[in-house]
């Protein structure tokens, strides 16, 4: 029997028993679930990283969505709250559009 110990989607144990298996669950405190939510952020982010095409990518990136949006709720957000501050910090930084990268910064200019 295969031991997972790890979050996953709330379908899950239902798409299990539907193929004829048993699993076990339980339901985790809010610290377990936030740092749980953490991992599979890692999870997902390494899964992305190892993608070989575009819908695998694209994929990754789509259960990152859900990930940081369970994530906002955690933190007291939502997914409209969060938008708002990345929209704010594109404002006021920019984004990544222009793909700029940063070399060096000489601070010794007198």
């Amino acid at each position: 029997m295969p031991t997972y110990n790890k979050l996953v989607r709330d379908r899950i144990p239902f798409i299990i028993s539907s193929q004829g298996k048993e699993c076990r669950t339980r339901i985790l405190d809010t610290e377990e679930y936030t740092e749980e939510l953490k991992v599979k952020l890692n999870e997902e982010v390494e899964e992305y990283t190892k993608a070989d095409n575009d819908q695998e990518a694209l994929e990754e990136l789509a259960d990152m969505q859900e990930v940081i949006r369970a994530l906002a709720e955690a933190h007291g957000s939502n997914w409209v709250q969060l938008e708002n501050i990345r929209v704010d910090k594109a404002e006021a930084r920019g984004g990544f559009k222009e793909r700029v990268y940063l070399i060096d910064v000489d601070d010794d200019l007198e």
